[in-house]
């Protein structure tokens, strides 16, 4: 089942956001001088969290490197990437440089060399060294998916950094449970009503049906709400 450092639940989404925000800040105050990685979800959950942070301007945007957890094989133009929305909503509104964006480039020959390219300047930032991202933001679909990691394609001893998945909707592009794992913080933001049902199945999954339950308790954050 899964196991979280701590749970965090609030009333209401917004009370939920303004508890990310405050440990969001703890932790790139802990980083020191260092550059912090940060690596964004898709999907519709992360959209009113990141127009708050968007807003907020005690973080302190120079120093983080922005990745992105999973994305689909298509156009960047598509309204169903995730790097165009984590783009309107948090990426053109803050004062960064196009140098902190690491994106999963869709326009290569084939989704493999996607992959490979992803998996290149994952390696290069970090120095050919082991792959520890500071903070990886999930979330979480009713299916209990993390990323682009499904039940069938959870590969619990993949030890790629980035994988390939096919589906009948899209081709997609994802980071590793391996990879995922490794990171030093997991924020797992699941708000919602809708989140409640897959929330109560994770926390009791003995027999790990769902990817969500392979999340390893080290450092690891549920925020959920009403």
């Amino acid at each position: 089942m899964a196991k979280f450092a701590k749970i965090i639940h609030q009333n209401n989404e917004i009370f939920l956001i303004k508890k990310f925000i405050r440990l969001f800040e703890s932790k790139i105050r802990n980083i020191g001088k260092k550059r912090f990685s940060f690596v964004l979800t898709g999907g519709e959950s992360p959209i009113k969290l990141y127009k708050h942070l968007a807003k907020n301007k005690n973080i302190p945007w120079k120093k983080i490197d922005f990745f992105i957890g999973d994305e689909r094989y298509i156009n960047e133009n598509s309204k169903n990437s995730n790097i165009k929305m984590c783009k309107k909503y948090l990426l053109d509104k803050i004062n960064i440089s196009d140098n902190q964006i690491y994106k999963i480039s869709t326009n290569k020959k084939s989704i493999k060399n996607s992959v490979e390219d992803y998996n290149i300047k994952i390696n290069k930032y970090f120095s050919n060294n082991k792959v520890v991202f500071d903070l990886i933001l999930l979330g979480i679909g009713k299916d209990g998916h993390i990323a682009s990691l499904f039940k069938n394609n959870i590969r619990k001893k993949n030890n790629k950094i980035v994988n390939y998945v096919e589906r009948k909707d899209f081709m997609r592009i994802t980071l590793t449970l391996k990879c995922i794992n490794n990171s030093k913080s997991i924020f797992l933001w699941a708000p919602g009503k809708e989140k409640a049902e897959i929330i109560k199945k994770i926390l009791s999954d003995k027999k790990l049906k769902y990817p969500a339950s392979y999340l390893k308790k080290k450092n690891n954050f549920l925020f959920h709400c009403n």
